[in-house]
């Protein structure tokens, strides 16, 4: 454990904010709980205002961005649904289509197989004709 004779060394010291730490005023002490930060200001050192100042333009900044964060993923989360929508709409008419078509095709039988074969037959036939009157 670094001694707390000196200040600047970091080390434990100053807990997991060595980092963070800003001035020479301000420093931490490690808590029971992890999620928890505690901040020992130093009364002798009189730049504690323009750092309050500073922190407080820090906070509105975060405040700012979390608040567009939050707006963002609300502006998501309804084109999500809406284009949920939009899928549960287009499966059910995309469903509703293909029974149509199956009713269609058992009530007018599948002959559809020998018009695209006749069809076929006479384009050879077509093919054939020309290539005969077009050698003479």
């Amino acid at each position: 454990m670094a001694s707390t004779s000196n200040p600047t060394a970091g080390g434990s010291f100053y807990g997991a904010a060595a980092p963070y730490r800003s001035r020479e005023g301000l420093s931490t002490r490690p808590v029971a709980s992890s999620d928890e930060l505690q901040l020992r200001i130093d009364p002798m050192h009189a730049d504690l205002d323009d750092e309050i100042t500073g922190l407080r333009s820090q906070v509105k900044l975060l405040r700012n961005v979390a608040q567009d964060i939050g707006s963002e993923a609300k502006f998501q989360k309804d084109f999500l649904d809406q284009l949920q929508m939009t899928m549960i709409k287009a499966q059910a008419g995309v469903k509703n289509n293909i029974r149509k078509l199956n009713k269609s095709i058992i009530k007018h039988g599948s002959n559809h197989i020998v018009h695209v074969v006749l069809f076929a037959l006479f384009c050879f036939f077509v093919v054939y004709m020309w290539s005969k009157l077009s050698r003479r």
